[in-house]
């Protein structure tokens, strides 16, 4: 059993309660006792500033903590300071992260989350932490669910944010997924533990503040039920996902640069992911890198020609179906003018 720290001193005896639920909600998500440091992702927010609090009074002597400063608001930098400030009050180790190159593109906070997670995952491998937790929660859940949903979203993006997963080849988790936004201002503010409100949370220009306000305003659209929704999608996801492994063992082979498929019989949802699994393969294999892929790219045209018997092109992989087989290799290059 993990050694625990007092907590706080003006904390009441329901911190106790909350602490002793923060320690089995992170092993259930974990699988297990932590065996070394956790890292604990600390941005300054009311969220990460309770997760930070409760892992000190439950896991003391293994935490570890660390706070990325995007560069894209003057006053991230007095922010970070503010966490390092508390972590060594509370003699928790802290780092500040910062990107090498300016964050930028079409979606600042896309490429920001891309940036924080290679950064963190990074540090975390350096460090040896057994594994990197963040703040979200059932409010973070309900956000993504309706973003997710307004763009037409499967069922691997409407199950939203996973319990646990892989990012850049570290562990993540997420041990908060059954806490309230408001559960965990309430601790800091019983705590006295300092925090900021990062004012891009409201800022609307960005979706999930438009979503947030939306959520807000109605409360018939109950964050838990939407959160509950989620992660029974994320259960089934979980089921497809295996039956696509069991099928591409029996269905799929590779040689070189081609793939081949048999989609006898299989519903859409299921050629769906075969051939996004094949196309990642062939960009692999071939090192492609232009036009850019990823799984969230639209396939459905690709789909639609396939379906009868067109040969089509995506991401530079050229498929050809051939009776109920789907071939995929490098798309030959295109002859100049």
């Amino acid at each position: 059993m993990s050694k625990r720290a007092a907590p706080p001193p003006n904390a009441s005896e329901p911190f106790a309660r909350q602490a002793e639920r923060f320690h089995q909600d992170l092993i259930r998500t974990l699988g297990h006792e932590p065996r070394g440091p956790t890292l604990f992702a600390v941005s300054g927010g009311p969220d990460s500033m309770a997760m930070l609090t409760l892992a000190a009074a439950t896991f003391a002597g293994r935490v570890q903590a660390v706070t990325v400063d995007h560069r894209l608001r003057e006053a991230a930098a007095d922010e970070a300071a503010m966490v390092a400030a508390h972590c060594a009050m509370l003699r928790v180790p802290h780092a500040i992260l910062t990107p090498a190159e300016p964050i930028a593109g079409a979606s600042i906070q896309a490429a920001a989350r891309t940036a924080r997670y290679a950064l963190l995952a990074a540090h975390a491998c350096e460090t040896g932490a057994e594994v990197l937790a963040t703040a979200h929660h059932v409010d973070d859940q309900a956000e993504t669910f309706l973003m997710r949903a307004a763009r037409g979203s499967g069922i691997a993006g409407l199950a939203g944010v996973r319990p646990r997963a892989t990012i850049d080849g570290v562990t993540v988790i997420r041990p908060l997924l059954e806490w309230r936004r408001a559960e965990l201002r309430a601790i800091v503010r019983r705590a006295e533990v300092p925090f900021v409100d990062d004012p891009s949370n409201q800022d609307p220009a960005h979706d999930r503040t438009r979503f947030r306000r939306l959520l807000d305003a109605n409360e018939w659209l109950g964050p838990p039920q939407l959160a509950r929704s989620a992660a029974a999608l994320a259960e089934a996801d979980g089921d497809v996902r295996a039956i696509v492994a069991w099928l591409w063992s029996s269905r799929a082979s590779a040689r070189g640069n081609v793939v081949r498929i048999d989609v006898d019989g299989l519903p859409r949802e299921l050629t769906r992911r075969l051939a996004r699994r094949a196309i990642g393969l062939v960009i692999d294999t071939a090192g492609l890198v232009a036009p850019r892929w990823n799984d969230s790219v639209n396939i459905e045209a690709l789909l639609d020609a396939l379906a009868v018997g067109k040969r089509a092109t995506q991401a530079g992989v050229m498929v050809n179906p051939q009776g109920t087989e789907w071939r995929f290799r490098p798309a030959p290059a295109r002859r100049s003018s």
